[in-house]
């Protein structure tokens, strides 16, 4: 029997390795500047000609920007995700936004669901951090005013839960719509909150959810994630209804012919 030898992994590759598994699971986002060449390679305990064959390679794969006497960052590019020209002539379009509700569902049960399952300690100081940000924009009058801080808030929130779920294609997708998610959540704040008591009920159940979670109740955290869609979902029906009533009163009226004196 013929045995292949066993070959060391070298160590340019081991580091590239590295780097991009911190690139896929967060702990570098999209426009982060890398720490310097000498700080890193102690960091890694490599030399730093290994470390630069590493940078070399994710730069040749588009992952990492080195920019003259400014140091390397993580390429912008990833934080594009879905970039299909049909995503952005969906955000423009109110009609669709139920489509991008009913998907949230699907893929934000599931990562609460993990969530609750997979948390660490630092997972949940990041999903309290965030709660805490939500509550501050909801509570605060100053920042009632501006629908957008509230809708990143909103989703940064969601976002952090899908963190802790630690499914990396979950994670990627979600981050791949980030953008069509805070713009469907301000649509969503601005009919909402036309009702009154909506703003109380969603932060009951953003608590709810993260409760859930940081007491690792998977199965109750999915179902919270899906009841907070359905009360979203319920509302900007009945909001559409009475719109509609509306436009139809007007038109009537319209329609109608003047009465003679």
């Amino acid at each position: 029997m013929v045995y292949q030898p066993v070959r060391q992994p070298r160590i340019a590759d081991v580091i590239t390795e590295r780097l991009e598994t911190m690139i896929l699971e967060g702990s570098l986002a999209p426009g982060q500047r890398l720490p310097p060449e000498r700080e890193l390679a102690e960091r890694f305990g490599v030399s730093r000609p290994s470390l630069r064959e590493a940078i070399q390679k994710l730069s040749a794969r588009g992952l990492l920007i080195s920019r003259q006497g400014g140091g390397t960052f993580i390429s912008e590019e990833l934080k594009s995700g879905y970039n299909d020209p049909l995503l952005e002539m969906l955000s423009r379009h109110q009609e669709f936004h139920l489509d991008l509700l009913e998907f949230r569902d699907a893929l934000e049960g599931i990562s609460a669901y993990y969530a609750a399952l997979r948390a660490t300690s630092a997972d949940k100081a990041s999903l309290v951090r965030r709660f805490e940000e939500l509550e501050a924009s909801y509570a605060e009058p100053t920042l009632q005013s501006d629908p957008h801080r509230e809708a990143k808030a909103d989703a940064a929130f969601h976002l952090a839960i899908a963190e802790a779920g630690h499914n990396i294609l979950l994670l990627h997708t979600i981050r791949g719509i980030f953008h069509l998610l805070e713009k469907s959540i301000v649509s969503n704040l601005a009919h909402l909150f036309e009702k009154p008591g909506s703003r109380e009920q969603l932060m009951r159940q953003h608590r709810a959810l993260l409760d859930a979670i940081l007491e690792g109740r998977a199965e109750a955290a999915r179902a919270l994630a899906h009841e907070h869609l359905v009360f979203v979902e319920k509302g900007l029906h009945e909001m559409e209804r009475a719109e509609t009533r509306t436009q139809r009163a007007l038109r009537r009226a319209r329609a109608l012919p003047e009465r003679s004196g």
